[in-house]
């Protein structure tokens, strides 16, 4: 990918002051003169209309400088009005400012970063997301060698500025460089917009992320639109102006005792409440899919209420803290069907089901075991949240043309695989010590020598076919064909040793998983820079966990989609406890936040605070926050 630079121009108004020191020098009229000295007192500046929106910044140089030492800046009041901008005693006395647009033009309010004692101001929203963003490193330069530099190239960027790109290649670390490498930083701005860049808007996404209003990743340095949405979320519930700009109102209350964790209650609107509707419609405490609408009424408030009452807390309606780990945890209760209940209806989602090849019993119409762990494949496999309950989408896509059918393969593990272990040992084609839940080498040649025995394809997958000849009841045991015949292999033959299979494929083995921790970074590295969206599973767009399920899958590791806080228990690889033991393509679990280890201390991870997919260190962040890692190859 090529870099693309785009650098702003940054508009000024210079007021340049003429001193008159002798008669002799010029000639001037009595009513050029008296222009001059007012021009000495204060600065003249256009109408409204026209400096709105841009920047203001002292060039002055040399004489100029000293002429109007100690002069303060008179601005229109109008100017001023409409974001009561205050600006330091220091920053006034040499004519620097900021002027900002009114409210009817808030949405596209220039961004500002302060730089010693001047400040650029950067386009609008669309520009910003494609540009890119500079600070001046130095702030000793004098201001003369400043508008020296501004006058020879108007983009006023020099070889002393610090760059950060919105697209980068290779590593993201500049974003998440601890503050003490700024040891010649300059103060924080007064006002955070998207396009800064400052160390202190880490502390800003940290603290909306204990407050629940952002998801949970290394803080960076950069206020983009994630960090934007979740301040409008705080200050929508704090009663603030909803525009994404952290003032100093906003600023204080959010790192204020008062500040209060992020709750969602009838009245609000937004993003985050629609993905709260979709996930009340999936456990079926919404009835129907219009009601996912982004405004939480009085049908939004009434499922709450009832999800929370059938979960014992406390049901009042509002989506709080306990609350919202409720609706992704495994453990909540939906409102339709789950395990221990029967109805005509179970029987036909479990027909379905086995028509699908995920159920390996004969449907009964009891909501058992069996069919929570065949629901369970069913959504891993169709995109849907893994919760093991029917609910309204759940049942949806069962019953539509578009449900994906049954494929086990090699690397799968879970009931449904034992179950299957378990009918092969039953027609003999293993052993019942092998029945452990994953599907190794072991298991796909059993499922092989089943599948030429029983005329199908040998492929060493279970699919709809294989798996509905599994549980017919007329499969074709190993020792026979489908005449009746003796095989020509035993059972041990077909399948293999444990101690064969090992001691025969162990190099190929290692080769085969450094092959696929190769493939696994490969398709990880590919996503570099695509956008962070809440909830997104791919393929352009990710959040953390979203971003490990599609990797997974592309590489053939058949992964349900499950939370950050479910790949804390996901069990079915080997579990990996200390930090320093983490390797390339490890899947490295810390509390709220999920990535893929590239080796050499680096990491490939969907960053909320960045908005996007980055590749940085592995680094204190990560260890702090340490809960476990999964090696899967």
């Amino acid at each position: 990918m090529s870099k693309r630079r785009r650098n702003y121009i940054i508009p000024a108004a210079i007021a340049t002051v003429v001193l008159i020191s002798t008669t002799a020098d010029f000639d001037m009229s009595g009513a050029q003169n008296q222009t001059a000295e007012q021009a000495s007192m204060e600065m003249v500046l256009p109408d409204k209309d026209t400096y709105t929106g841009d920047m203001v910044k002292n060039m002055a140089s040399g004489s100029q400088q000293e002429s109007s030492s100690g002069q303060d800046v008179s601005l229109p009041q109008d100017a001023m009005a409409a974001q009561e901008v205050s600006l330091p005693q220091d920053v006034m006395s040499s004519q620097d400012m900021v002027l900002t647009e009114d409210e009817a033009a808030q949405d596209s309010l220039d961004k500002v970063i302060w730089a010693g004692d001047y400040s650029l101001a950067a386009g609008s929203a669309e520009e910003e997301e494609e540009a890119e963003l500079v600070i001046f490193e130095d702030a000793g330069l004098e201001a003369s060698e400043k508008s020296e530099s501004a006058q020879e190239d108007n983009t006023a960027v020099d070889s002393d500025m610090m760059v950060f790109e919105g697209d980068m290649i290779g590593s993201d670390d500049e974003l998440y460089l601890p503050k003490d490498k700024f040891t010649h930083e300059e103060p924080a701005p007064q006002f955070y917009s998207q396009g800064v860049t400052h160390s202190s808007v880490a502390d800003i996404q940290e603290r909306l992320m204990d407050l629940g209003f952002m998801d949970y990743a290394e803080p960076t340095m950069y206020y983009g639109s994630i960090t934007m949405e979740a301040v409008k979320m705080f200050q929508r519930q704090h009663g603030l102006k909803e525009d994404g700009i952290i003032g100093p109102q906003t600023k204080e209350l959010l790192f204020s005792d008062e500040a209060k964790y992020y709750l969602a209650k009838v009245g609000m609107r937004g993003d985050d409440i629609r993905r709260i509707q979709q996930r009340l419609y999936e456990m079926g405490y919404l009835a129907k899919e219009e009601y996912v609408t982004g405004y939480f009424g009085d049908v939004t408030e009434q499922a709450v209420k009832s999800m929370q009452k059938n979960n014992g807390v406390l049901a009042d309606g509002k989506v709080g803290h306990d609350t919202m780990e409720l609706l992704y945890s495994e453990d909540t209760k939906p409102n339709l069907l789950s395990y221990g209940d029967k109805s005509d209806v179970i029987l036909e989602c479990q027909n379905r089901l086995k028509e699908l090849g995920y159920l390996t019993t004969k449907p009964d119409g009891q909501y058992g075991n069996d069919t929570v762990a065949a629901v369970k494949l069913f959504q891993s496999r169709n995109d849907i949240v893994v919760d093991g309950y029917l609910g309204p989408a759940t049942m949806q896509v069962l019953h539509s043309s578009a449900a994906v059918s049954n494929g086990i393969v090699i690397g799968e593990s879970g009931d449904t695989v034992k179950r299957v272990q378990e009918l092969l040992a039953r027609y003999g084609y293993m052993s019942s010590a092998n029945c452990t839940g994953y599907f190794g080498e072991i298991t796909e040649n059993a499922v092989m020598a089943f599948q030429k025995n029983n005329g199908l394809t040998a492929d060493g997958n279970v699919g709809m076919k294989t798996m509905n000849k599994l549980t017919g009841g007329d499969a074709v045991k190993a020792g026979a064909t489908a005449s009746g015949s003796t095989s020509s292999g035993s059972s041990n033959s077909s399948s293999g040793s444990n101690t064969g299979i090992g001691s025969s494929s162990g190099s190929s083995s290692q080769t085969s998983n450094t092959s696929s921790v190769s493939a696994l970074l490969a398709v990880a590295k590919s996503k570099l820079g695509s956008k962070y969206v809440y909830g997104a599973k791919g393929p352009n767009t990710f959040d953390c966990s979203g971003y490990v399920y599609w990797c997974l899958n592309q590489v053939g590791v058949k992964q349900s989609y499950i939370t950050s806080y479910g790949w804390r228990n996901v069990g079915k690889y080997q579990k990996i406890t200390k930090f320093s033991d983490i390797k390339a393509g490890d899947i490295v679990v810390v509390t709220g936040h999920v990535g893929i280890a590239a080796g050499n201390g680096m990491v490939y991870d969907a960053s909320s605070s960045s908005g996007k997919i980055v590749y940085r260190s592995l680094g204190s962040w990560w260890k702090n926050r340490f809960i476990c890692a999964w090696r899967i190859f």
